[in-house]
């Protein structure tokens, strides 16, 4: 196992009677790129603050490469930020912004001329140095505050929602960038994100928060496809939770379990399902055409609802609209069943 970047023993913050986060054990590893997913509120931003130290633990404590960090200053942490709101000085240029950091510190102008050149083409912005951030557009300035975030050479660095603000085209190449970049200097990357995509793609791993505490840590695959607990299957991606009589009418256990909506198979209902297969049958209540895929809501015989999700391989959206009302026999892989208990 590769060392330690950062770790959590026992960290809690609490304001007042909020817990926001509750005893926290977590480790990041150096050199990976870790995503905190979670819904607002979850603790998620406020371990990032206390990583960063604009934020400190109401009690246990932070290391950084196994030094106590819990109650040191941020300039004396190996840290830098980037915030979804760029934070860029409007009346300086594109180099003065990335360079600001290197004459706080004083560093040569001659240096600080080449950690720019240097900076610049990392984050592909060659010749747009003399550039004001008002000039630029939003993924622009977000790899100008990236740059400046780069150029002190932090071991860590702690990005807080940074794609937020862009539009959906453009995040999804920034999430690109942002892993190519990531890998090109080889530090930590800790990504704070409400966005399951964002985390999934990216990710080596991934912290699920959940009312100040961790719900699951594993990779993309692990957390997508072996949720530990019902909140992560809800949370990640959309997952089918069925529990009490209709579980055991279908696996002839009350136990609730979880079925991701695309490993779900539809036919008819004189379509009988292998032995290695549990099946159910509905009827099509409603059908959601969305290009690449198709999402159908089936009511199932009994009670209770269940989403279904079907590329488009050879259907048109007159095809799958016919399905509406359509009785059908629902199966699935028993192998691809999550138990979540009682």
């Amino acid at each position: 196992m590769r060392d330690s970047a950062i770790q959590f023993e026992k960290v809690s913050r609490h304001f007042g009677e909020v817990r926001a986060v509750d005893e926290l054990d977590l480790e990041i590893r150096d050199g990976e790129f870790f995503s905190m997913l979670g819904p607002s509120g979850s603790g998620k931003t406020t371990c990032l603050r206390m990583v960063a130290g604009f934020d400190r633990p109401s009690a246990g404590r932070i290391y950084l490469y196994g030094q106590d960090v819990s109650n040191l200053p941020p300039y004396e942490r190996p840290v830098n930020t980037v915030f979804q709101d760029y934070a860029l000085f409007p009346h300086m240029t594109v180099d003065e912004n990335i360079a600001y950091g290197l004459m706080i510190k004083k560093v040569p102008k001659k240096t600080r001329t080449q950690r720019v050149d240097q900076m610049l083409d990392l984050v592909q912005l060659p010749g747009l140095g003399y550039r004001r951030p008002s000039q630029l557009s939003g993924g622009q300035r977000q790899r100008v505050a990236l740059a400046r975030a780069l150029i002190n050479q932090p071991r860590v660095l702690l990005l807080d929602e940074p794609l937020g603000a862009l539009d959906l085209k453009l995040r999804q190449g920034m999430q690109v960038e942002l892993k190519n970049i990531q890998k090109r200097v080889g530090i930590t990357f800790v990504f704070v994100t409400h966005d399951q995509e964002e985390a999934l793609t990216m990710s080596d791993r991934i912290a699920v928060f959940n009312l100040g505490k961790v719900e699951q840590v594993g990779s993309p695959a692990d957390v997508y496809e072996h949720p530990a607990t019902p909140f992560v299957a809800g949370f990640v991606g959309t997952s089918n939770l069925i529990g009490g009589e209709l579980a055991s009418r279908i696996t002839g256990s009350e136990a609730r379990f979880s079925i991701r909506p695309e490993k779900i198979h539809l036919s008819q209902r004189s379509m009988d399902a292998p032995d290695d297969e549990f099946s159910v049958d509905g009827r099509v209540r409603d059908v959601v055409y969305l290009g690449l895929y198709t999402r159908y809501l089936v009511e199932l015989d009994g009670g209770g609802d269940v989403v279904v999700v079907e590329q488009n391989l050879r259907s048109t959206s007159m095809d799958v609209m016919r399905a509406r009302n359509q009785e059908v026999r629902l199966t699935w892989k028993k192998e691809h069943v999550r138990y979540m208990g009682t």
